[in-house]
C-alpha cells in the first residue's frame, strides 16, 4: 500500500474550544508518529468558528517538538497572506531546527472570507486579483538569489542564510497546481476532500506533464481525502452525522463549531440539503474498515496516488484517533517506538 498521512485542521466542537483542539492536534500528532504515518500537515485558516489551525507555522514547530518520526509540514500555508520572505524565513527557521522533516505546502486561495483576507493583507503591497504566481516566483528566487543586479531584492537573504528551504509542495483543488507543479518539477498535493474537480483528472495530468527539477527527478502526487472509520459501518455513519451536518451549514454559509452526533441526527435536513449531502458522500469515505479501504484501494488505482493523506473531522477527539488507528492497522504501517 501506499504511505499514509494525516491533515490536521484542529476541528472546534461544541465542547471542544480552539484552545482544547489545538491540544488535541499535539496528542493526535504524537499518536501519528507512534502508529508510523509518513507526514503531519496543518491547514492555515482564518476567522472560522469551526477550524482553530490559523498559525501552521506554530503548530508545526510544536508538533514536530513532540514528534520524532513524522514530516512535519503546512497544508498548506495560504501564499497570498504572507510576504514571500517572511515564508522563506520562517520555514528556514523550522527546517534548522527540525532538519530533514519540514514539509512546505503552499496554496492560492486565503483560506477565508473576502473581508478577513483584506484584513490579513490590508498591511501589504495592494495587489490586484490573483497574485499567487507572483508571490511563488518572488519566494524562489529569493531562495536561489536569482534576483538581476538592478533590482532592489538582489541583496536580500532570507535568514538563516546557511539552511535551504524545505521541499515545496504546491496544493490545489483544481488543474491550475497541478499543471504549475508539473511544469516547475514540485510534489503537487490534491484537495479532493473539498474539490469539485475531478481528482483523477488533475493528478494524472500532472503524472503526464511532469518535468523533473533540481528539486525533484520524479513526480509525486499526494492525494487528500476525507475519511471516518469506525468499528462497523453503523458507528462510523452516527460519528459521521456530525460531518454531514457541517457541510450542509458550510453549503449555506454557517461555519459553526462541529456539532455532537445526537445534535446532528436531530436536524431537519431540507430536500436540497439532502442533494448536497449525496454529493459530498462522492468525496467523503465512511464505513467500517473493509468498506473504507474498498473505497480508497479504488481512489488510489483512479488516480495513481503516491500517497494518500486522510483528513477526518469528527465530534469526538477519541473517536478521531480510533479512526487513524484503524487505518494505519489496515495500510500495515510499522509502528515506530
Amino acid at each position: 500500500m501506499v504511505p499514509l498521512s494525516v491533515l490536521d485542521l484542529s476541528p472546534v466542537t461544541t465542547a471542544t474550544p480552539g484552545s482544547v483542539a489545538l491540544r488535541n492536534s499535539l496528542d493526535l500528532a504524537r499518536l501519528a508518529d507512534r502508529l508510523g504515518f509518513r507526514r503531519y500537515w496543518v491547514a492555515e485558516h482564518h476567522n472560522l468558528a469551526n477550524i482553530a489551525s490559523s498559525a501552521p507555522e506554530i503548530m508545526i514547530g510544536q508538533i514536530a517538538a513532540v514528534t520524532s518520526h513524522l514530516r512535519v509540514g503546512s497544508g498548506g500555508v495560504m501564499l497570498p497572506n504572507h510576504a514571500p520572505l517572511m515564508v522563506a524565513e520562517r520555514f528556514k527557521v523550522l527546517e534548522a531546527l527540525f532538519p530533514g522533516r519540514i514539509d512546505l505546502g503552499l496554496g492560492r486561495a486565503p483560506g477565508t472570507d473576502p473581508v478577513t483576507s483584506y484584513a490579513l493583507r490590508v498591511r501589504q503591497d495592494p495587489r490586484e486579483g490573483d497574485d499567487f504566481l507572483e508571490r511563488f516566483q518572488e519566494l524562489l528566487l529569493l531562495e536561489r538569489q536569482g534576483f538581476p543586479d538592478s533590482h532592489p531584492f538582489r541583496n536580500v537573504r532570507a535568514v538563516p542564510a546557511d539552511v535551504k528551504l524545505p521541499p515545496i509542495w504546491l496544493l490545489g483543488s483544481s488543474g491550475y497546481s497541478a499543471e504549475l507543479a508539473a511544469a516547475v518539477g514540485m510534489g503537487f498535493a490534491f484537495a479532493h476532500h473539498f474539490a469539485d474537480y475531478d481528482a483523477a483528472s488533475a493528478m494524472l495530468s500532472y503524472r503526464a506533464h511532469f518535468k523533473p527539477s533540481a528539486t525533484l527527478d520524479e513526480p509525486y502526487a499526494i492525494l487528500g481525502t476525507a475519511v471516518i472509520v469506525a468499528d462497523n459501518d453503523a458507528e462510523a455513519e452516527r460519528i459521521a452525522a456530525s460531518a454531514d451536518l457541517h457541510y450542509v451549514r458550510r453549503a449555506k454559509g454557517e461555519y459553526l463549531p462541529l456539532a455532537s452526533p445526537e445534535e446532528a441526527a436531530a436536524y431537519s435536513y431540507t430536500p436540497v440539503d439532502r442533494e448536497r449531502l449525496a454529493r459530498q458522500r462522492t468525496r467523503l469515505v465512511v464505513g467500517g474498515i473493509d468498506k473504507v479501504m474498498s473505497r480508497l484501494r479504488a481512489f488510489i488505482e483512479a488516480t495513481r496516488a503516491d500517497e494518500l493523506m486522510i483528513t477526518t473531522m469528527v465530534y469526538d477527539h477519541a473517536a478521531r484517533k480510533h479512526s487513524y488507528e484503524l487505518l494505519a492497522q489496515a495500510f500495515g504501517l510499522v509502528p515506530q517506538s
